[in-house]
């Protein structure tokens, strides 16, 4: 792999509804088209660059305040986009996994999500991550309760190294690139711990319109810049 791709690429999926309300449409029409179309591509050009990993936000701690009516819509489209998707990303070598707190979604969309995870774990090809339930500070505050117990019974303070092995993204490397479409210039608490060092790329693209095309000007802006994490 080239030294000017990143290693891991974090997607903050956003303008979902916009891209819907601008075209007339029921707000859940942009989730369906990046479902349906948007992640295959994203995911495919990654594989083709050598790009390793790859991780996509797709429902925070925060979107429940959305309304019950459309989280059972977003649960569903989810479950049926795995049904369509996971057994075809296992066949072509693809990990998936999760980060986020699963333990609050319906049962049926956490089983199958663990499912998928468990037959893919040996999968090399690419590992995709969907962030779903996740928060930044809520993934920093269970990684404190997890890490409790070894932080009471240890005489020295604890390391940041050690500290890391209590977070979602235990194993994985951190994003040197991280790309929000939908015009918003924030990370919104996105892989607080992580992004320390990341590459910011904001476009104005909505995520149902951010194709290969942009995800490949992304990629050249990521070339171009100077990386000396602090040096």
């Amino acid at each position: 792999m080239s030294n000017n791709l990143p290693l891991h690429v974090a997607f903050i999926v956003d303008g979902n509804r916009r891209w819907a309300r601008q075209r007339g449409l029921p707000e859940v029409a942009g989730h369906k088209k990046v479902v349906n179309e948007v992640f295959e591509k994203l995911v495919e050009h990654a594989v083709k660059k050598g790009i390793p990993y790859l991780t996509f936000w797709v429902f925070s701690t925060e979107n429940w305040k959305r309304g019950e009516r459309f989280t059972k819509f977003f649960f569903a489209l989810l479950k049926r986009g795995l049904e369509k998707n996971a057994r075809d990303c296992a066949r072509k070598g693809y990990r998936m996994k999760t980060i986020g707190d699963l333990t609050k979604l319906p049962k049926t969309l956490r089983k199958m999500l663990e499912d998928w995870q468990e037959k893919t774990k040996n999968n090399r090809k690419i590992t995709i991550t969907i962030a779903i339930n996740y928060g930044g500070r809520d993934e920093i505050l269970r990684a404190i309760e997890r890490a409790k117990s070894r932080i009471k019974n240890q005489e020295s303070r604890i390391t940041k190294e050690e500290f890391e092995k209590y977070l979602d993204t235990a194993g994985m490397p951190d994003p040197d690139l991280i790309i929000r479409p939908g015009g918003e210039h924030r990370l919104s608490g996105f892989l607080l711990w992580q992004s320390e060092y990341s590459e910011l790329y904001f476009s104005e693209v909505l995520f149902p319109d951010f194709d290969v095309a942009e995800f490949e000007k992304a990629l050249q802006w990521f070339a171009s810049r100077e990386r000396r994490f602090g040096k």
